[in-house]
């Protein structure tokens, strides 16, 4: 039996900052406790509140702004129902994933370290994310025998662009997995990442398979202007990195560069917005309805088709499909 091949990434400097946000989450929360011990009812309340429910008072804004900017494209139908509905599944999604996953179960489950039959997936998480992102998507993974390399985009508030030799590193580990060309599955801003990788050379294209992007902001994203940080940047809408990005990839590949994509996107998220914006021209674009940004990349229907697609991984993609 091998030993298991240590992660390229063993450390992670977003799991160290989130845990500390975690502890003093916790020590709050013990603040509180004495405060109300001491007969500060109020304050200890107010305290509490802003440590429990101030992540759903966060979403509740981004909610509220996606909805006024979704609704401003003509095709916008969406009801006030399906955005609570959505609201609320972030809710509780979230603090899974960034209170825990991420800060503590990051490297529960180990890359795989020996070649397998069959698909190798390449997992490329987004913005103010690492590998624990992925916990629930190794695990099934894991079980269908599915052979899978997974990065952590580190600087954290980095360009996108010194994300590019990362993420060769694991197209390289996964070439050494399985026969097949490997699959990238990509939340948020991953997509872009994997875009800027398959831009930086000619025949990148050719050593994968689909591309299955999750809640991507392949134009951007309206809140994208709000940000100071590199990444953050970049992702604003049709800004100059992006418009670049597209230039390069219509230079490599002619006008339609991007059959081999699978696009999913959500008509409630939170994050990218509008809607469109995580949407490609020519690319299988997939509608989740009412699905929220973390939410979408665990949706029972897209982790359930993209599994699926993994058995043709090697495959050119098929016809396509516009929803």
């Amino acid at each position: 039996m091998s030993e298991a091949t240590p992660h390229p990434n063993p450390r992670s400097a977003l799991a160290d900052l989130q845990r500390l946000l975690v502890f003093g989450s916790l020590l709050a929360l013990l603040g509180a406790a004495t405060l109300w011990w001491r007969g500060h009812t109020i304050w200890a309340a107010v305290v509490a509140a802003a440590v429990l429910l101030g992540h759903a008072w966060a979403l509740g804004l981004e909610f509220a702004l996606a909805a006024w900017v979704n609704h401003r494209e003509a095709a916008a139908t969406t009801s006030l129902s399906s955005w609570v509905r959505a609201w609320w599944r972030e809710v509780r999604v979230a603090p899974q994933v960034f209170a825990w996953r991420q800060p503590f179960r990051w490297q529960a489950l180990p890359d795989t370290d020996a070649p397998q039959a069959g698909a190798v997936v390449v997992l490329v998480h987004g913005f103010v994310c690492n590998r624990g992102f992925w916990l629930p998507w190794l695990q099934a993974l894991s079980e269908r025998g599915a052979a899978y390399a997974t990065v952590n985009l580190e600087p954290v508030f980095g360009s996108i662009d010194d994300y590019v030799p990362q993420i060769e590193g694991a197209i390289r580990r996964a070439e050494r997995l399985g026969g097949d060309r490997p699959v990238l599955v990509c939340h948020s801003m991953g997509g872009l990442a994997a875009r800027a990788w398959l831009a930086a050379a000619p025949h990148h294209a050719a050593r994968v398979g689909r591309v299955i992007t999750i809640g991507s902001p392949h134009r951007g994203t309206w809140i994208g202007r709000f940000s100071r940080v590199a990444n953050g940047r970049q992702m604003r809408v049709d800004c100059d990195w992006l418009c670049q990005l597209a230039a390069r990839e219509r230079e490599l590949s002619g006008e339609s560069p991007y059959e081999q994509f699978v696009c999913w996107y959500a008509d409630t998220d939170n994050i990218v917005f509008p809607a469109s914006t995580a949407t490609l021209p020519g690319a299988d674009n997939r509608l989740v309805p009412g699905a929220a940004h973390v939410d979408l990349a665990f949706h029972p229907r897209v982790m359930g088709e993209s599994l699926a697609m993994l058995a043709s991984a090697g495959s050119s993609p098929s016809a396509r499909t516009v929803s």
